[in-house]
C-alpha cells in the first residue's frame, strides 16, 4: 500500500525529498525560532503572569483581552553605560522544568548575565527577581556601570535603592540608584563598580508582586543565593505528571514534553472559584472553549484528573439560558456549543466515569437544542448556509472573519453531535431521539454542501474550503485580497481527528491532505490563519500532523511536527502566529506562551505511541526509524484512553526492539493494530494471538497483558 505517494508536495522540496527516501527528515534545533519572544516564570496557578522578554526584560501590567500582544505599561530592561549597542547572544532556561532564565548580553569588553527568577517565601510574599553579573570578556578586569532602564508612562521616586511609583515600591535593590528621565521612561544607574574575572560585579534587582514594603524584602537582599537556591529546589521537586502517570521520551521529546506541562500549569489560574486552564498569559488570559478542549485534554493526559474536572465545570458554567455555550470566541461561535459537547464526551472517556456526563443530561440536551435552534434560525434566509441546511451564518475563526457563509460552525458542532448522541446510545440514555434525529439532518446537509462547495485547486486536485462560493471576497479583483485557500482549514483538520466526521477515503479528507502538503513551507503548513500572506499559524501544525497521523501517513506527521516544534523558541514555547523568514510583510499575533500549542505538543507525543481511533487502539503509529535512531526507550504509565489505563514500554532488545504493553482495565477496543514493520524492522513474535492484515498487525484486543518484539530484517 503506498499511500503516501498519492499526495505531492506543491510547497517544500525539502518534504518532497524526504518522502522521496532522498533526505533525512529535520533535527529538532528551533531553526524556525521567532526572532520576538517571551518566557513565563511564574509558579504553576500563579495570579502574577511574570513574563521576560528575549533581550531579558521583564514585561509587566498586560490588561488582558482587547489590548494589543505588545501594549506592556511597563518594561525593565537591563544593560551597561558605554557607546556599544546590546548585543543579546543566548538565553536559556536551566532545565524544560526548571523556568529560571539565563540571559548574556554581549559588549566588546565585557558581557552581562541576567538571571531571572520568581520567588513566594511565606515571610515576604511572592516577588520577581533579577541577578545582574557582569564579567569581563578579554582583561582581567573592566570598570562597569549596570543600569535598570523603566519604559513607563508613570512618575516614579528613588529613595537610595528603592523605587516607588503611585506611592508604592516598585523595585528594591542591593545596590543605591539614581534616576534619570529619558523622556519615555527613566534609566536608573547603579554605581561604577570592577568586574573581575571569577570575580563578577553583581547586582540584585526585587520586584514585589503584593504590593509589599521594602522591610519585607530586606533579608533577602542581602542573601541573592539563598533566594536562587529556593527557586531552583522548587522547580527541581516540581513534578510534569500528578498521580501514577508518568511519561519518559528520548531527548528533545522529553524536554518539550517537561516544558509543556509547565507552560500549562503556569498559565493556569483561578477564576470565579474554579481552576481556569488559560490559554495564555496575556491577550488570552482567559478560558476559549476550543483551545479549553485540547489543553484539558492534555492535562487529562498530564494526570491532573481533579484540575480538569474544574476546567470542565468552568466550560459548562459558561451554558447560557438558550442553551448555548460561550466564551472568549464571541457570541457567533456557535461551534463552541459543540466543542463543549465532544469535551464532555472525552473527558468521561478519559475518566472511564460517565458521572458528570449523567448529570448533565438535562444541559447537554439544551446545548444540542441550541444548536439546532441555530440551523433552523437560518431558514427562510437568503444565504448558502440556509439554503444547504446547515447552522446559520457565522464567525469562522482562524482567519476567517466577521458572519460569514461557512462552514466551520457546522464542522465542529457535527463532531460535538456525534460524541454525544453515540454516548447517550452507548449509555442507554433516554430523550435523545430529536437529537439523533437532527445529527443525522445535519450530516447529511454538510456532506451535501461539500460536493457542491468542492473547488479545483491549482497544483491539479480538489478541496473544500471553509468559505463558501458566495462570498464576495472570492471576486476581489486583486487576487491578493481573495481568500487563501487554506484559510480557517483548521475546524476540518478537527472534524476529521479527533472528531472523525469523515471516512479516510473520503474526498474532503483527501482534498484536505493535499492542501495542506500544498501549503507546507518551513516543514509546515504556512498562510493558514489571521497572517494570509508571508505568515505562519504555529500550532496549526499538529492539527495536520494529527490528520497525518490519522491517514497513515506517518512521514508527514513527523516532518509537520517537526517543523512546529522548530518554530519553537529555544525556551520551548510559541506564540500564536509569525511571519515567515525573510518576510518583510508579516507580523505576530496572538498570546505567548500560547498553550493550545503546548497542549497539541503534548496531544501528538502521545499519539505517536497510542492513538484512539475510534472503536480501535492503534499502537505506535508515528514511530520509524528517526525515533528509533537514539536506542533510548519510551515509556508510558496509566495513560488514559477511551479503553482505560495503558502501561506502554517500547525499548531496545538486542538489535531489535521489545514493546511491553499492558491494559489492567477499561472496555476492550475492537482492534488493536500494531505495524508489521517498526521502521526497518520486521514484526518476529508475540506473546498474544496475532494476525496480519497487509502491513498491519491485529493483537487480539481482550489481551490485558503482552509482549511483540521486531528484528532486522
Amino acid at each position: 500500500m503506498h499511500r503516501r505517494r498519492f499526495f505531492q508536495c506543491a510547497g517544500s522540496p525539502l518534504a518532497a525529498a524526504l518522502l522521496d527516501g532522498a533526505a533525512a527528515p529535520p533535527a529538532i534545533d528551533f531553526r524556525y525560532a521567532p526572532r520576538s519572544w517571551q518566557t513565563a516564570f511564574c509558579f504553576p496557578d500563579d495570579p502574577y503572569k511574570s513574563l521576560a522578554g528575549q533581550r531579558g526584560e521583564l514585561r509587566y501590567g498586560h490588561p488582558g483581552p482587547g489590548k494589543p500582544i505588545d501594549y506592556f505599561p511597563l518594561t525593565v530592561s537591563f544593560s551597561l553605560r558605554g557607546m556599544e549597542p546590546d548585543r543579546v547572544s543566548g538565553q536559556s532556561l536551566e532545565a524544560p522544568g526548571v523556568p529560571l532564565l539565563h540571559t548574556r548580553i554581549d559588549r566588546p569588553e565585557a558581557f552581562l548575565e541576567l538571571i531571572t527568577f520568581a520567588t513566594n517565601n511565606p515571610a515576604e510574599g511572592r516577588v520577581d527577581n533579577v541577578i545582574l553579573e557582569v564579567r569581563p570578556r578579554q582583561e582581567a578586569a573592566v570598570h562597569a556601570v549596570p543600569q535598570v532602564c523603566l519604559h513607563t508612562r508613570r512618575e516614579i521616586s528613588v529613595r537610595d535603592r528603592a523605587v516607588f511609583s503611585e506611592g508604592r515600591l516598585l523595585l528594591a535593590a542591593d545596590v543605591p540608584l539614581r534616576a534619570g528621565d529619558t523622556g519615555a521612561g527613566y534609566t536608573l544607574t547603579a554605581p561604577e563598580s570592577v568586574a573581575q574575572d571569577g570575580r563578577p560585579l553583581r547586582c540584585l534587582f526585587r520586584f514585589p508582586q503584593q504590593g509589599q514594603d521594602l522591610a519585607r524584602l530586606e533579608p533577602g537582599l542581602r542573601d541573592p543565593d539563598s533566594l536562587l537556591a529556593q527557586a531552583r529546589a522548587y522547580w527541581r521537586g516540581w513534578r510534569p505528571f500528578s498521580g501514577p502517570v508518568a511519561w519518559k521520551m528520548p531527548g528533545r521529546q522529553d524536554e518539550f514534553l517537561v516544558a509543556c506541562a509547565r507552560n500549562i500549569v503556569q498559565a493556569r489560574e483561578v477564576r470565579g472559584g474554579k481552576l481556569t486552564f488559560q490559554v495564555g498569559p496575556t491577550v488570552y488570559r482567559g478560558l476559549w472553549v476550543v483551545d479549553g478542549h485540547f489543553i484539558l485534554e492534555a492535562a487529562r493526559y498530564l494526570g491532573y484528573d481533579a484540575e480538569v474536572q474544574q476546567g470542565l465545570e468552568a466550560t459548562w458554567a459558561r451554558q447560557q439560558e438558550d442553551g448555548g455555550i460561550f466564551a472568549g470566541g464571541g457570541k457567533e461561535h456557535w461551534k463552541d456549543t459543540g466543542i463543549a459537547l465532544f469535551s464532555l464526551v472525552r473527558q468521561a472517556e478519559l475518566s472511564q466515569d460517565w458521572t458528570y456526563f449523567r448529570a448533565l443530561q438535562p444541559q447537554v440536551l439544551r446545548a444540542i437544542a441550541f444548536l439546532q435552534s441555530m440551523r433552523d434560525r437560518a431558514r427562510g434566509q437568503a444565504n448558502a448556509n440556509a439554503r444547504y441546511g446547515l447552522l446559520a451564518q457565522g464567525f469562522g475563526d482562524g482567519g476567517l472573519g466577521g458572519i460569514r457563509s461557512e462552514f466551520t460552525n457546522t464542522l465542529w458542532s457535527l463532531a460535538g453531535l456525534r460524541a454525544a448522541t453515540e454516548a447517550a446510545a452507548r449509555l442507554g440514555l433516554s430523550g435523545f431521539d430529536s437529537a439523533h434525529r437532527f445529527y443525522r439532518e445535519l450530516r447529511s446537509a454538510c456532506f451535501a454542501a461539500a460536493r457542491q462547495e468542492m473547488r479545483r485547486h491549482p497544483a491539479g486536485f480538489d478541496y473544500l474550503p471553509m468559505l463558501m462560493r458566495e462570498d464576495p471576497q472570492w471576486s476581489a479583483p486583486s487576487e491578493w485580497d481573495r481568500p487563501r485557500p487554506q484559510t480557517a482549514q483548521w475546524a476540518l483538520s478537527h472534524a476529521i481527528y479527533p472528531g472523525l466526521v469523515f471516512e479516510k477515503q473520503d474526498p474532503v479528507v483527501r482534498g484536505h491532505i493535499a492542501l495542506m502538503q500544498a501549503c507546507t513551507r518551513e516543514d509546515v503548513p504556512v498562510e493558514t490563519g489571521w497572517l494570509p500572506h508571508e505568515g505562519l499559524w504555529n500550532y496549526n501544525a499538529p492539527f495536520v500532523s494529527h490528520v497525518h497521523l490519522w491517514a497513515g501517513l506517518a512521514d508527514w506527521a513527523r516532518l509537520t511536527f517537526t517543523g512546529f516544534l522548530n518554530h519553537a523558541t529555544p525556551l520551548y514555547c510559541w506564540r500564536e502566529e509569525q511571519p515567515l523568514r525573510g518576510s518583510v510583510l508579516a507580523g505576530y499575533v496572538g498570546d505567548m506562551p500560547h498553550n493550545w500549542a503546548s497542549a497539541e505538543c503534548i496531544l501528538y507525543l502521545r499519539h505517536l505511541l497510542a492513538l484512539e481511533d475510534g472503536p480501535a487502539l492503534r499502537l505506535l503509529p508515528g514511530i520509524g526509524n528517526p525515533e528509533l535512531a537514539s536506542r533510548e526507550p519510551y515509556l508510558l504509565t496509566a495513560s488514559p484512553t477511551r479503553f482505560g489505563k495503558l502501561d506502554l514500554r517500547l525499548e531496545p532488545d538486542g538489535r531489535g526492539w521489545r514493546l511491553r504493553f499492558a491494559r489492567p482495565a477499561g472496555p476492550s477496543p475492537a482492534a488493536v493494530e500494531l505495524p508489521a514493520m517498526l521502521g526497518g524492522l520486521a514484526f518476529r513474535d508475540a506473546t498474544a494471538a496475532v494476525r496480519r492484515e497487509g502491513t498491519s498487525l491485529f493483537v487480539d484486543p481482550a489481551a490485558a497483558r503482552w509482549e511483540a518484539r521486531w528484528q532486522p530484517v
